[in-house]
Formats: structure tokens, C-alpha cells, sequence
């Protein structure tokens, strides 16, 4: 069985919303898949809000890229927009977070100020 992740298109009429998924590569369009990836909504969360929304589950495309499913050209795009590929098409072994980069910055100056002042420091 050829596994392909691609879109599942849902929502209103000429509002879309589409999932990610990783559906049997012949199965029609919006028919049956085998597991929810993520979802991309192009025109945003609501109407004060349009830019294009991305939520990908990391573990899950890794785990079906690591199986052979190939995605499709757009799905491709939305995979290296989340972080999930690299550049070169590649999986990413472990995905970018936004909240280990400040954590690890706050905790060097916190080290630095913990150390004792010598006396030249302190003005004696």
C-alpha cells in the first residue's frame, strides 16, 4: 500500500480549511485516510486573524515520513514552513521549538550572576 500525506479539504463553501493527512494513495480526495497529521487553514482562524494558520503534530509526520509515505507538493511546503523537513527535503530528527531557545539564553545569565563578586567588584 502507497501511503501519501496530503490534504483533506473541510469547512464552509469558499472557506477552506484542510487536515493533513496520511491517507492510502488511492482513496479519493476528501475519502478515507489513516490518521489526522495536522491542519492548514490558508485564510486564518477567523476574520481579524488571516494569516495562514499551521498546526502540524511533529511526531506523527516524522513517524510516516520514516515509513516511506510521500507527501504531496503542497503538503511538502507546509511540512518545511512547520519545521518538520529541512530546506533539502529532508526530516528534521527533532523539530524547532520556539521555548527551549529563550529558556537556555535566561539560564547563562542566571549562572553568571549566581558566582560570588571578587572584592575588586564589590569596590573594596
Amino acid at each position: 500500500m502507497a501511503v501519501k500525506l496530503r490534504l483533506v479539504r473541510m469547512g464552509k463553501k469558499k472557506q477552506p480549511t484542510y487536515r493533513v493527512v496520511a491517507a492510502d494513495s488511492r482513496s479519493p480526495r476528501d475519502g478515507r485516510f489513516l490518521e489526522v497529521v495536522g491542519t492548514y487553514a490558508p485564510r486564518g482562524r477567523s476574520s481579524a486573524d488571516r494569516d495562514a494558520v499551521i498546526t502540524i503534530d511533529h511526531e506523527k509526520a516524522l513517524k510516516w515520513l520514516s515509513q516511506g509515505a510521500k507527501p504531496t507538493e503542497r503538503v511538502e511546503r507546509i511540512l518545511r514552513s512547520s519545521g518538520t523537513i529541512g530546506a533539502d527535503g529532508v526530516p528534521v530528527a527533532a523539530p524547532p521549538t520556539a521555548a527551549a531557545e529563550p529558556a537556555t539564553a535566561a539560564a547563562e545569565p542566571a549562572t553568571a550572576a549566581s558566582e560570588p563578586a571578587t572584592a575588586e567588584e564589590m569596590g573594596e
